[in-house]
């Protein structure tokens, strides 16, 4: 199976549409011009589930994300609402949050594949002998 396409908006954020040019000026995407935003009213904070703070952290974790992902968001935070509110997640509630994280480009695998940099390290050790 192909690689999922990486979209423009997360390659720009990790820096992979600079080093890839070519790839990413060709490529049309739909222009979403409105931020992920605030989680709807109907999202809820509640003892057993902890969702309307589960959205702020995916907004702040996952910054690439606009006003088209808001369902898919809703979904995760609603489940990751709920570990934050310890509660017990069954492993089909952990397996639908990884695979709306994987969707979302959220996933360490997804951001190896976009080239994104580990913790701590903002240059690269190699633009010292290359003019970029």
């Amino acid at each position: 199976m192909a690689r999922p396409r990486t979209p423009k908006a997360k390659a720009e954020v990790t820096g992979q549409a600079s080093v890839r040019r070519k790839k990413f000026e060709a490529r049309n995407e739909p222009s979403v011009s409105d931020e992920l935003g605030d989680p709807p009213e109907w999202i809820k904070d509640t003892e057993q589930n902890k969702a309307r703070e589960a959205w702020q952290t995916l907004r702040l974790d996952i910054p690439w994300l606009n006003s088209s992902h808001r369902i898919l968001v809703a979904t995760a935070s609603n489940i990751l609402g709920r570990m934050i509110a310890g509660q017990d997640c069954g492993v089909q509630a952990m397996n639908l949050l990884r695979q709306c994280l994987g969707q979302m480009g959220a996933t360490p695998a997804d951001a190896s594949k976009a080239g994104a940099k580990p913790d701590g390290e903002k240059t690269d050790p190699a633009d010292e002998f290359f003019d970029t």
